[in-house]
């Protein structure tokens, strides 16, 4: 039991030698995720029919009785729900979706006092510009700001602010329908606290459905308190296929530093799926064809990408700074893992097949000597200036994924998510809930 103990705190030690260096950094926001003061409203419906509402009873039913084309708009101000969820049970068509928004983001804040916010059942809805906080007393009285289930194919979230959520957007079939094809674009997911909850706490937490794009979200501390104190930014699991992961920035501890529990960045598979919620009901994988490309992923205590039973997985071009790497597990999950920057190991365990070339990593022995010369080749990655210290490195292909940062690849990229990191700050921060 001596050894055991002397080994915990080595290994405490170690971990606070590699991580509090780590000052609380001077952080520039990232252009990723929410932006308050950027208009990201997509193009009205051809037959739009502007709804103004002006207080919850007026926005629960313009949502009861919309018609294709409906634009729900709040009037700027602050709106709280609470008791049952907001249903969400007419559908929009692919000509004339129904929108629900604030006209501009910054100016609408919805708090919920409720498990559950919107469940869309229907397709053709998009929900954008607003600002979403869960005021529950009780974190597991707060579990989703969006459920989407069922029929809600071609769903959209854009340009919110969500926070105070165990999953704060959930997605998975019901009765043998499952909502494909549906969009995460540009949105801002956190929270300010750990959840004291034994409820799956993932802030984008995808189930048996297929074809999402999750691109361009900022999402950051879902420390769960609870049960197994394992938590996820992001997966998709359940036997769905051709989910893609494209341009998120995953910040595993931002606020929340060095609080308990494993924290994933991204994974294709994350911790399993009953069968019974699996889209064939066997969940003999859990993912197929998914897609993490061009991501950047820090400081996460467990995996920066897992992949989990996931088969024909590709992982390009993503950077994860202190996290504990890629890997692929169990004898079901193969991947192709290109181009990536991981300042970690990439591995296989379990029998999984993981096909790794051209990457730059860090060799098991560095890591075990508390060595990261992968850091090295920021400015001060410590202060998240992901600015380059010297020429970066290059790849000979052409192949790169997409730029995070909207950059034009050049011939010879570089490797990671990047190659400008100055093309992805600005100084605003996105919109966050006003202070009460």
């Amino acid at each position: 039991m001596a050894v055991v103990a002397v080994g915990t705190r080595l290994a405490d030690w170690l971990l606070w030698l590699d991580r509090s260096a780590d000052q609380q950094p001077d952080w520039q926001q990232l252009r990723v995720g929410a932006q308050a003061k950027v208009a990201m409203a997509a193009a009205l419906p051809a037959r739009a029919k502007v709804v103004l509402v002006a207080s919850t009873s007026e926005a629960s039913l313009a949502i009861q009785q919309a018609q294709p084309g409906d634009v729900i708009t709040f009037v700027p101000g602050t709106y709280r729900f609470a008791g049952s969820a907001i249903a969400v049970n007419r559908a929009g068509t692919d000509l004339a979706g129904i929108v629900v928004r604030a006209e501009q983001a910054g100016t609408v804040f919805l708090e919920f006092d409720m498990t559950e916010g919107f469940v869309v059942a229907e397709p053709y809805w998009t929900f954008e510009n607003l600002s979403i906080r869960g005021v529950c007393a009780q974190h597991s009285n707060c579990e989703h700001a969006f459920h989407v289930v069922s029929r809600a194919s071609h769903f959209t979230a854009r340009n919110n602010t969500i926070t105070e959520f165990n999953a704060h957007i959930k997605i998975n079939g019901s009765e043998g329908k499952f909502p494909d094809d549906g969009l995460v674009d540009g949105n801002t997911l956190s929270n300010s606290s750990i959840r004291d909850t034994e409820s799956s706490v993932t802030p984008i937490d995808l189930v048996a459905a297929s074809r999402w794009l999750i691109r361009g979200n900022w999402i950051s501390d879902f420390a769960k308190g609870g049960s197994d104190r394992v938590s996820y930014g992001a997966f998709a699991k359940g036997g769905g296929a051709g989910n893609r992961f494209e341009g998120n920035f995953v910040l595993c501890e931002q606020r929340l530093q060095g609080v308990p529990g494993q924290r994933v960045g991204i994974s294709l598979g994350g911790g399993g799926t009953g069968k019974e919620y699996c889209r064939d009901r066997r969940c003999i994988t859990e993912q197929d064809s998914g897609v993490v490309q061009s991501n950047l992923i820090m400081s996460c205590s467990d995996d920066g990408i897992y992949v989990n039973r996931s088969a024909t997985s590709v992982i390009h071009h993503n950077t994860l700074i202190d996290t504990g790497g890629i890997s692929a597990r169990f004898v079901e999950s193969s991947a192709e893992v290109v181009g990536n920057i991981v300042d970690g190991s990439i591995r296989s365990r379990d029998g999984g097949a993981l096909h790794a070339s051209d990457n730059v990593e860090t060799s098991m022995t560095r890591l075990y000597l508390g060595l990261h010369p992968v850091r090295g080749l920021y400015r001060d990655h410590a202060r998240h200036d992901l600015s380059w210290a010297a020429e970066p490195p290059r790849r000979r292909l052409t192949d790169a994924a997409p730029d995070l940062c909207g950059s034009e690849r050049p011939p010879q990229p570089t490797y990671g998510a990047f190659e400008d990191f100055s093309k992805c700050l600005q100084q605003a921060h996105p919109g966050e809930m006003p202070a009460k």
